[in-house]
């Protein structure tokens, strides 16, 4: 378990301690349940009264929170930014893979950089680049001519198809699929006839992948995910789509082919996003919003009606499918009290 000081906390984040800087700090909790040892934080107002009685050694306030706090805490600009970075200083979350496992077959055309660690049963192909300290989990499969940058860490069981190119620094969780083909067919009468998806992946540094997520490959060009952009479990991202850096995209999201994103988006969970559309830098989707056209202008979006009791949604379904005729109602009415007698 890896310790710390408040006081050397303190130097990491930039802040200002409230009490005693010789206290050792091991982990991160939330406030109702933290222990000794262990530091909190306060960065949503609601969970305020749990400030009070909380058995965290400290806990991570603004100027403002502390003012009234008896506890010992470390003051700084964001809490919630503040325990973001004392929880990566105190992880300790194994390797993907320590060494290279003998059961990993490794094509003699591979090129590892140093510290490249590879686990067990993983199959590298033909021509395959891997950067220095890269980790492969157990049971991962790297296509033929794939690039992996430095640092970066892919768990078990992750496919990466032929012609993949990921940056540094990169996070894939397990079960990710990256270069699957993408949806490509024509029809004959009647008959599908596949088009090949001769394009690749373009994975820039510090993307983070989740669990069971889905890239694919593009079909012509490439299918591109630039730099910062982190991606939730279970994402589908279609052929040849852009995403623009630092986006964000929430779980169960589909984003159909064509689809380009600007950058600083957030999409929340279970979107849905039309194909061979444009969405401008700064959008915000919330969670179940369906998409069908061009966002040309940063701000906030949304589709989906709240959940409610069923049998007041029943009567409001009847509702919206009267709203065609209700409207033509209205007009009518207008119409006739706009015309004089």
């Amino acid at each position: 378990m890896k310790s710390v000081t408040l006081k050397e906390l303190s130097l990491l984040l930039d802040g200002v301690i409230q009490g005693d800087d010789t206290l050792v700090i091991h982990s991160v909790a939330t406030l109702e349940h933290a222990s000794a040892g262990q530091i909190s934080f306060l960065a949503n107002s609601k969970y305020r009264a749990q400030l009070e009685n909380t058995q965290a050694s400290a806990v991570l306030l603004s100027a403002k929170d502390a003012q009234d706090y008896q506890g010992t805490a470390l003051i700084v600009k964001d809490p919630y930014v503040g325990f973001a970075r004392v929880a990566q200083y105190l992880d300790t979350t194994p390797k993907a893979a320590v060494g290279i496992h003998p059961s990993a077959h490794i094509d003699p055309s591979a090129q590892l950089g140093e510290g490249v660690a590879i686990g067990a049963n993983a199959v590298i192909g033909a021509n395959v680049i891997l950067g220095e300290h890269v980790q492969i989990g157990a049971g991962t499969v790297i296509g033929q001519d794939v690039i992996i940058g430095s640092n970066t860490r892919l768990w078990a069981n992750v496919t990466l198809y032929h012609n993949v190119h990921i940056g540094q620094d990169c996070i894939i969780h397990s079960g990710a699929v990256i270069g699957s083909d993408g949806f490509g067919y024509a029809n004959e009468r009647g008959q599908w006839i596949k088009i090949p998806q001769t394009g690749g992946v373009r994975i820039g540094d510090r993307v983070e992948i989740g669990a069971s997520t889905t890239i694919d490959r593009g079909a012509l060009g490439h299918t591109e995910i630039h730099s910062g952009v982190i991606i939730d479990n279970q994402v589908q991202i279609a052929h040849n789509d852009i995403i623009g850096e630092n986006t964000a995209i929430a779980g169960s999201t589909t984003i159909a082919g064509s689809v380009t994103i600007g950058k600083y988006c957030i999409i929340g969970g279970n979107s849905a996003v039309a194909g061979h559309l444009s969405i401008a830098d700064g959008v915000h989707i919330s969670g179940s919003t369906n998409v069908t056209g061009n966002m040309r202008e940063a701000g906030v979006y949304s589709s989906a009606t709240v959940a409610m009791e069923n049998q007041l949604w029943r009567r409001n379904t009847v509702r919206f499918r009267q709203l065609d005729e209700l409207f033509l109602r209205v007009k009518t009415l207008e119409k006739n009290l706009q015309t004089p007698d």
